[in-house]
């Protein structure tokens, strides 16, 4: 019988891509999710009832234990990017990471893969980092042989990172950022995916791998990037950290009074994480220890901004029509 991988958080961003190439390579996929209807989607990746979306609850420790009953591996891409009632960074990326790999060592299960990020780190002024090295410690304790990968930003079709500046781009000339000249290392999901793959398919050093792809960039140079892409021009503001804090505060007093209705398009926490570069340290394991050459951003980001150009998917016969002579 193939072998079976229980991937935590399984139908999100990064997870999703890690349980088609899991299916791909022939692996029996088990995606624990908290919402198994809204996850369907996941099912197409594999042979009827080779993918199967399941319900599991990170918060607690017999959900958690019987999804992943009969497991050969588990992989945990659980993590959120803002507090969300009692989803909260401790219970879920530290405690819940935790708890993921002490009952995966009390079942004997052999392999896991560990989703972080760059920046984790216990003395860091951002809760969501903070959180991030409490579950990699954690982690460590019951799975000592573990794979830690640490992405920079990752970017793909799904992403929330160029899809959502790319959309604000059309509500005015002014594209506001924080964080200007903060420095990032954005890698495909994709790759991620693979990395993942990589360990659990292969016999790689067990430890941290930091996650970058090619180029390195300002958050300001990655929206002009993006910005030549969509083909829209807009003054990219920098807005300073402290005005970012006060304006971080109403987006989340707006929330709360809205009971969750209003956006949330910055937190304080986030104010704080882009106040650090965001890139592969130079003595970090990597992609390239992985056996994985990276993808570049300008090969992959027109495959699915297209659609925030002026003309969406007809920008360019537009452009095209201009040159054509009566």
């Amino acid at each position: 019988m193939s072998k079976l991988v229980t991937i935590y958080g399984g139908s999100g961003f990064v997870g999703r891509y890690i349980a088609r190439r899991m299916a791909k390579a022939g692996w029996r996929v088990r995606v624990a999710v908290r919402r198994p209807n809204e996850a369907m989607y996941v099912k197409p990746y594999g042979t009827v009832g080779q993918v199967e979306p399941v319900l599991c609850n990170i918060r607690d420790d017999a959900s958690v234990a019987s999804v992943m009953a009969g497991s050969d591996a588990v992989v945990n891409c659980v993590g959120i990017l803002a507090r969300s009632g009692k989803n909260t960074f401790e219970a879920v990326q530290a405690e819940g990471a935790t708890r993921v790999a002490r009952l995966a060592a009390e079942q004997g299960i052999a392999k896991m893969v560990h989703i972080s990020a760059i920046g984790a780190d216990a003395e860091a002024e951002s809760e969501y980092s903070q959180t991030k090295a409490q579950g990699e410690a954690g982690v460590l304790e019951h799975m000592p042989d573990v794979i830690i990968l640490r992405p920079s930003i990752v970017f793909g079709t799904e992403d929330e990172f160029f899809n959502r500046f790319a959309g604000m781009t059309r509500f005015g000339p002014v594209l506001p950022i924080a964080g200007a000249d903060t420095k990032f290392q954005p890698v495909h999901v994709d790759d991620v995916a693979k990395a993942a793959e990589v360990a659990l398919t292969t016999d790689v050093a067990a430890g941290v791998y930091e996650l970058g792809g090619p180029d390195i960039a300002s958050m300001r140079e990655l929206m002009q990037s993006m910005l030549g892409v969509i083909r829209r021009r807009r003054l990219v503001l920098n807005i300073p950290f402290f005005a970012a804090r006060i304006m971080a505060f109403f987006f989340e007093l707006g929330g709360k009074l809205s009971l969750g209705i209003a956006p949330v398009l910055l937190t304080g926490d986030q104010v704080k994480s882009l106040r650090v570069d965001n890139v592969v340290a130079q003595d970090a394991k990597g992609l390239a220890d992985l056996g994985i050459e990276p993808v570049a951003m300008k090969v992959i980001l027109p495959d699915y901004l297209w659609r925030f150009r002026p003309s969406g998917q007809y920008d360019a016969i537009k452009e095209s029509a201009k040159n054509l002579r009566a």
